[in-house]
């Protein structure tokens, strides 16, 4: 069995691989794989897991969520402890060019870093405003200002970019508005369209050109569409691409929160979540935390009920996607770890990141 699209992002159960993981990870509906903590032992363990994934499939898409601050997997043998983002957005307030330079030198440290183990892509940046009122943004954004977010956006997406990798800005069209965790809720933004892409998607907008991938909120914006922007044709196909212009790779956010386990008022599974969103715009789904939960059943359900629906026509596969995704593959060879400690640009960018 062949894919041309390989839309599922699934994690693994612990920090080695078991049978199952094996046999996950060999599925042609399977197309990347997201790290957390728990898969995190030292360097030599990481680097030799990813070797191990990529020997079942070579174009394996690592992925992991190291924002830096609060949101950072791995944190010690040696990874420098990044900064949170809004570190940057209060020094552009002393003095912007220093904090440019800072979050370029931030993002070329979390990449080379990161690369060095074998990890393709980290989601970031964090393109959501600080309104001062998300719990679970908070200090991950930039600044409250998007002309500042995207400055700083830009500059960390630069240094990413310096050690060739890609970039994920999240949450479109914008989580920093909300007080509700769509880990635990289903948050609402009762603002109009008109005052949304006034400010939060504005990043979108201004970085169309610059981004490769983007992630959409689990956020219902009724006066636009009944469904999370996950699940929205009229966000993802009519305002990201067509208005916006965005030609990149579109993930799901994690199908096992909360605000993608609700569409059109129903409790959905997760296979169902997974075709609605591949059907409104998404190129892969991200199922995360489930591999270790009754023997991975819903990671299992996911892979299976989607194949079982691409043959029914409830979705179709998309070999544009299948493009999408294999174009956040790195291009470039990453240096080792004992080649990166001694590798004179990333010495200067660990001086210069905190600015």
């Amino acid at each position: 069995m062949t894919s041309r699209h390989a839309p599922v992002i699934l994690d693994i159960a612990g920090p080695s691989l078991s049978a199952d993981d094996r046999r996950r990870l060999a599925h042609p509906f399977t197309g990347g794989v997201i790290l957390f903590a728990r898969h995190w032992q030292d360097r030599h363990q990481l680097t030799n897991l990813v070797a191990e994934m990529k020997a079942i499939r070579e174009d394996l898409l690592v992925c992991v969520d190291h924002e830096g601050g609060r949101v950072q997997r791995f944190r010690t043998d040696g990874f420098t402890h990044i900064p949170p983002m809004r570190h940057y957005g209060e020094m552009w307030m002393k003095d912007a060019l220093t904090a440019t330079d800072a979050a370029t030198a931030a993002g070329f440290v979390l990449a080379s870093e990161l690369r060095a183990c074998g990890v393709d892509l980290s989601f970031t940046p964090v393109l959501d405003l600080d309104w001062g009122s998300s719990g679970v943004i908070g200090d991950r954004a930039f600044h409250a200002d998007a002309r500042v977010v995207t400055m700083l956006a830009k500059s960390l997406m630069m240094g990413l970019l310096q050690a060739g990798m890609a970039n994920c800005g999240k949450h479109f069209p914008g989580h920093g508005f909300v007080k509700a965790d769509s880990h635990t809720e289903i948050p609402v933004d009762r603002r109009a369209k008109k005052a949304v892409l006034g400010d939060d998607a504005k990043p979108y907008e201004w970085l169309s050109s610059s981004l490769k991938s983007v992630m959409p909120a689990h956020v219902i914006y009724p006066k636009v569409d009944s469904r999370p922007a996950g699940f929205s044709g009229t966000w993802l196909q009519d305002i990201l691409r067509v208005d916006l212009g965005f030609t990149g790779a579109v993930f799901s956010d994690d199908l096992s929160m909360e605000g993608a386990r609700m569409l059109d008022g129903k409790p959905v599974s997760y296979v169902e979540a997974g075709v609605a969103a591949l059907n409104a715009g998404c190129d892969m789904v991200l199922l995360c935390n489930q591999s270790q939960v009754n023997g991975g059943r819903a990671v299992d359900e996911l892979l299976e009920g989607l194949a079982k629906g691409a043959a029914r026509g409830q979705w179709a596969t998309n070999p544009h996607s299948e493009v999408r995704r294999r174009a956040l593959l790195p291009q470039t060879a990453p240096l080792p770890w004992d080649e990166l400690m001694r590798h004179v640009p990333y010495q200067q960018a660990l001086e210069r990141m905190e600015g």
